[in-house]
């Protein structure tokens, strides 16, 4: 049976290389990213680089002790804190190359972002659920 440590140290790895990888293309391509941000919040080019750093940040976060469980309340509260643009995306059918204009897409991932503020607390340790270390 797999460790819960282990569990952790696979899933942390896993997050790192999706967040590592969003937080590059939002400085790699931040004008693809603009058609879904929200028409409420401000400065969205610079939003928009804002965020790709708290991705990488929060990826080196995890990769360190002592900075872990900060790095996974961040991660976990950025998860919370873009999902407006994800909703905007679906519902608006904004068309952003290559990720496709289907609900075979935008409806999974709606439904999993839930699962990535889950994973940012799990991978570092904040919280057990579904789990027991008991």
């Amino acid at each position: 049976m797999l460790s819960i440590d282990l569990l952790r140290v696979v899933l942390r790895g896993l997050l790192v290389v999706v967040y590592a990888a969003a937080g590059v293309a939002h400085f790699t391509w931040p004008d693809k990213f603009l058609p879904i941000v929200p028409e409420w919040v401000p400065l969205p080019r610079q939003t928009i680089l804002i965020t790709g750093a708290c991705e990488i940040a929060g990826c080196l976060g995890l990769l360190t002790k002592d900075w872990r469980a900060a790095a996974g309340c961040g991660l976990a509260l950025y998860a919370i804190c873009v999902f407006p643009a994800n909703i905007k995306h679906a519902v608006e059918a904004v068309h952003v190359p290559p990720i496709p204009d289907s609900w075979w897409y935008h409806g999974p991932r709606l439904a999993f972002q839930p699962i990535f503020v889950w994973w940012a607390l799990f991978s570092a340790g904040v919280i057990d659920w579904p789990f027991s270390s008991k």
